[in-house]
Parts: structure tokens; C-alpha cells; sequence
């Protein structure tokens, strides 16, 4: 589209009656009619606002997502200040787990209705989907105060906020409130059933679904959930035979994975790959990304670049708050054993489990406004060597602590919290300016291994790097070098942990991790699937698990399907103490 040729056209009035046809045909449930007469429309003028939100609003009912997400995104782009579109917009790239972009809109739509309880339910959705559950709790009661009433729909989005911040018996409440007030409400006996199977509360878990199921027919995400209860219970045949039921319907990603890890349970390690591929590349194919190498290399280049020696050594580092619960960064590729040393860690009462804080990545990207800086990061850090930037480091360190504040991780009596957002590595020598002393915890893990489950797992850390073998490799060879690198120029309160050694000699690994973050040992570290808090990670099952070692070179079983990836690897295998 020419858009400068098209916003010169002048509209006839007879189109606008086309216009208002078109939304009656709309409301009276004729897409059809509707279609026709607003396309025709929009032929003649493509930027006509009214008939692009009427052909919208047909796409919507269609569910046709991506034209539907296009549409809207024109209208946005036309006019900002449009509620309706925008608002839309946040809540259909939340259907499609693009949670990033929906929170872009959702604070959008906010920034135009403040008053609005919608506009605060949304945000709160937006905010728990990418990992501000405190933010989003917030959002969720202003929504409820705003509206005067307990609005079962925003009740059962506060629960699930709840229970992403572990706080499982509040979260079980609201959800009794929902069910109490609509008993045939599916949508709340479906969280509540998630949460008490996330709760370890399996049997009860397996009677809220009956509950969905006696409300209406059995659908993907109900036959996911207890495919998902009997994994853990270990009947793994019977689990795949309720995912495989419908051999005719088309299975979604999330199932396919699924489906692809009970396999590996039942030792159909070839068809369990299969499925792992096919879940990938569904997930692509219905809109998800695929890696972004160019801009991921470009970010590398530049950090080692800009943290070469010579400016290192003049770069100044911020104090350290002595009033304030001090992180602790766990770092490691996605599934290389984060969660696990979390768990073990946070039983101690001086640690606070902080799960995936994603205030490193907040700020990299505002950092040319809270620096004032006509760069981008990493450039922005250049400001530092002015003679009245030389104290912002402080500035960055207590927005940091203030984000952490706002978590409800600051409170108590806790001297340190835990921040394992994956790949925080590649960001690790912002890490040691801002926290100098921070215990910088580096999980490790035999790359085949990690690249097993980075294909049976889906995550979005790493510029969407997990949606490809090669490109995981890629990512993980990347993010270790930058590591290696910062290692080589900077100063840094560094520990490698293997996974292995923590399987291998648990108490002696574990023993050395509370020494060198500085707490004492906690016996109870050795039994962290005790540890009742809810990890809010793809491995929440396994850490309410014993420890266990069929995760140890479980890549063994897939080698012939790990083969592209092998020249990848190699050199940081070699690097790392590990062979085939």
C-alpha cells in the first residue's frame, strides 16, 4: 500500500453507507454481508477507519488472529488514542503468548483509560503473562475497586496471579469465591484444577476436572491438563492415550509437547523427537518467532566490543546498599538446572526465591533515559566517564532494588533473593558494574543435554533461539562466549556449578554453593522437593521430585537426532570438560 496515496483519498458519502450497513450486518450476526459490503469499502480506501475496525470485529468472530492482528495494528497506526482497537489488540496477542507486544498495547489502552476497570484487568493479565505478578496484582484489585463489584472474570485472573507468586491458599480461595458464584463457570474450574495439580494435590486436581468435563465436552486444554496429572503419576500409556483420543484433530503446540514427553517417559525416544519437532513448528507456523540471529550476534559483538580491557579498568561500580536484601544471580541456559539450585537455595530463611526477574532486561532497554544518553546500550555506559555520571551506577542499582521492592522481595528478614532469569549471562558485565559483590552462581550442564530439553520445552529467552536445534546451539555457544569474555576483563564474584556434581555428590556440591554466596548450609537443601513454593518454570514438576539422575546424559537416547548440532558444540564441549 501506497499510504500517502491512500490517506489523500477522499471518501465518498455512499461508502460511509456501505459503512454503516456493514456494522449492522455485523450486529445482526451476518459476516457474510458484512465482509462483502466493508472490503468493497476498503478497496476504494484502505485507511477507512470505521470499515477496518467493522472488518476487524468480522475477522475477530472468525477467528482469523493473524488478518484480525493486522487489521488492528492499521487502525493503531492511524489512530493511537482508539480504545477499542487497542484493547483488542493487547488481548489477541495474549491469546497468541505473545505477551511482550500485549503488554505494549495493555499499557497503551491504560494510558487512555485510566478509570476503566478493563483497562486494569488487562494490564494485570499482561503484567502476571510476562513475569510482574506484583504489578499485576495491583491492576487486578484496582480493577475490582474501580467496578465496586467481585467480578468473577477478574477474580480468577487475581487467582492465577496469586498462584504464580506461590501463594496457592489465597489463590484457591478466590477461585471458590468464582465457583461458589458460578458453579458452571469452566474457565475458573480449570485454573483451580491447574493450580491444585501445580499444588501437588493431584486427586483433588483430577475431580475439578470432572467438574469442567460434566460442564462441557472434554477440549484440548482439559485433556492436556490430565494428560499432564497422569505423567506425573506415571501412568504415561494412559496419559497419551487422552491426547491421542481424536487421531483426526490437528493437536496444538503445547499438546504435541505434551505428547512428545510421554513418550520419552515410555522410552519411544524416536517417536518422542518426532513430536518435539512437530510441537516447534506448529508453534512457528501459528505466529510464534523464530530466531532473531542477526540481532542476537549484533548484541554480542557490541558488549565485547564496549567491555573491552581498557575501558573496564576506568568503568566505575556502584556501592553496595547495606539497608537492602542484596540478588543473587543464578545464570545458566534455559532448563541447564536453574530451578533446581533455586529450590535448594531458597529453603534457607536468609534466601528469598525471586524466580525470573526480568529487571536486568528493563534495564538495558530504558537505559538511554534513566542515563540521559544519545546511545543505545551498550554505548549508553559511556555516560559513566562524565564527571557528573560517575555516581550513576547507584541510580541503576536502586531501580533495580526498587523493582525488586515492588515484588515483595525486599521484605522480612531475608538477606539475599534469587534472580534466574536465563541468560542474564550475556548481560553479565552490566551485572558486576551494578553489583560488584552480587554471588554470580553459574549453572552448567552438558550442552546435549541442554539441548534435549531445550527441544522438549518451549521458551522465548535467547531472541527465540529455542525454536530450532541449530539455533539453540548457536545461542548457547554465543551466550558462553560473552561469558568467557567478561570472565577474562572484569573482576567478578563467579562460581560454575555442574549439574552433574550436584546429582553425583549433592551435599558436598551444595556445601560449596551456601559457602561461597555466604549464608550457612541448610540441611534441608538436600530434600528441596520438600521446598513448598510453586516454581514458576517449565521444571515446577521435576522440583517437587526427589533428586533424581535420568536427566544425566539423557541426550544419549536422541544422539542420532542431536547430530546437526554436534559441530555447534563441540568446542564449548571440549571447553567444558564434556565429550560424546
Amino acid at each position: 500500500m501506497d499510504k500517502t496515496a491512500a490517506a489523500a483519498v477522499e471518501i465518498p458519502a455512499t461508502l460511509n453507507g456501505n459503512v454503516e450497513a456493514a456494522a449492522s450486518a455485523l450486529r445482526s450476526g451476518d459476516l457474510e454481508r458484512a465482509e462483502q459490503l466493508v472490503i468493497g469499502v476498503l478497496e476504494n480506501a484502505p485507511l477507512h477507519v470505521p470499515a477496518l475496525r467493522t472488518l476487524a470485529a468480522v475477522r475477530l468472530d472468525q477467528k482469523r488472529q493473524n488478518a484480525a492482528a493486522v487489521l488492528l495494528e492499521r487502525i493503531v497506526g492511524e489512530e493511537p488514542a482508539d480504545y477499542w482497537a487497542v484493547s483488542k489488540l493487547a488481548l489477541l496477542e495474549l491469546g497468541r503468548h505473545q505477551n511482550l507486544k500485549a503488554e505494549v498495547h495493555a499499557r497503551q489502552a491504560l494510558r487512555l483509560a485510566p478509570t476503566n476497570p478493563q483497562s486494569h484487568n488487562l494490564m494485570g493479565v499482561a503484567l502476571t503473562q510476562t513475569g510482574k505478578a506484583a504489578a499485576g496484582e495491583y491492576h487486578h484489585r484496582k480493577a475490582l475497586e474501580l467496578s465496586g463489584k467481585r467480578i468473577p472474570m477478574v477474580l480468577s485472573n487475581l487467582a492465577l496471579n496469586l498462584k504464580n507468586q506461590g501463594r496457592m491458599q489465597e489463590a484457591r480461595e478466590l477461585y471458590q469465591e468464582v465457583v461458589a458464584a458460578e458453579p458452571m463457570n469452566r474457565q475458573s474450574l480449570l485454573g483451580w484444577a491447574q493450580l491444585e495439580e501445580a499444588d501437588r494435590n493431584l486427586d483433588r486436581a483430577k475431580e475439578l476436572l470432572d467438574r469442567v468435563e460434566e460442564v462441557s465436552a472434554p477440549t484440548p486444554a482439559t485433556r492436556q491438563t490430565r494428560a499432564a496429572i497422569l505423567g506425573r503419576e506415571g501412568r504415561a500409556d494412559e496419559a497419551l492415550a487422552i491426547l491421542e483420543a481424536e487421531e483426526e484433530r490437528q493437536l496444538r503446540p503445547i499438546e504435541l509437547m505434551e505428547r512428545g514427553r510421554l513418550l520419552d517417559k515410555t522410552g519411544r525416544y524416536d517417536e518422542a523427537w518426532e513430536a518435539f519437532l512437530a510441537s516447534k513448528q506448529r508453534a512457528v507456523e501459528m505466529g510464534g518467532q523464530t530466531y532473531l540471529r542477526k540481532e542476537a550476534r549484533g548484541l554480542a559483538d557490541q558488549l565485547e566490543q564496549f567491555f573491552a580491557q581498557e575501558r573496564v579498568d576506568i568503568l566505575p561500580r556502584a556501592g553496595v546498599r547495606a539497608d537492602a536484601a542484596q540478588p543473587i544471580f543464578i545464570l545458566g541456559f534455559p532448563r541447564s538446572g536453574t530451578t533446581l539450585l533455586e529450590q535448594s537455595l531458597s529453603v534457607s530463611p536468609q534466601i528469598t526465591a525471586g524466580d525470573e526477574l526480568p529487571i536486568v532486561h528493563e534495564i538495558v532497554a530504558t537505559m538511554p533515559r534513566l542515563l540521559a544518553s544519545p546511545h543505545e546500550y551498550p554505548g549508553a555506559l559511556a555516560e559513566l566517564w562524565m564527571g557528573d555520571k560517575r555516581d550513576e551506577l547507584d541510580s541503576l542499582r536502586d531501580f533495580y532494588l526498587q523493582r525488586a521492592r515492588q515484588r515483595g522481595l525486599l521484605g522480612g528478614e531475608a538477606r539475599f533473593f534469587t534472580d534466574k532469569m536465563p541468560l542474564n549471562e550475556m548481560h553479565l558485565g552490566l551485572i558486576g558494574l551494578i553489583f560488584p559483590r552480587s554471588p554470580l552462581v553459574h549453572m552448567i550442564r552438558h550442552p546435549l543435554d541442554i539441548m534435549v530439553s531445550a527441544m522438549s520445552n518451549f521458551f522465548t529467552h535467547g531472541g527465540f533461539c529455542g525454536a530450532q536445534l541449530e539455533t539453540a546451539a548457536e545461542h548457547l555457544v554465543l551466550s558462553n562466549s560473552l561469558v568467557a569474555h567478561y570472565r577474562a576483563v572484569m573482576d567478578l564474584n563467579y562460581k560454575a556449578v555442574r549439574y552433574e556434581d550436584v546429582v553425583d555428590d549433592q551435599e558436598a556440591t551444595m556445601r560449596g554453593v551456601f559457602d561461597f554466596v555466604g549464608v550457612p548450609f541448610d540441611p534441608r537443601a538436600l530434600s528441596f522437593e520438600e521446598n513448598v513454593r510453586y516454581a514458576r518454570t517449565a521444571s515446577y514438576a521435576q522440583v517437587t521430585e526427589k533428586l533424581y539422575d535420568r536427566s544425566r546424559y539423557r541426550y544419549r537416547h536422541y544422539l542420532k537426532h542431536l547430530e546437526p548440532a554436534l559441530p555447534i558444540l563441540q568446542p564449548l564441549m571440549e571447553e567444558w570438560g564434556y565429550a560424546v
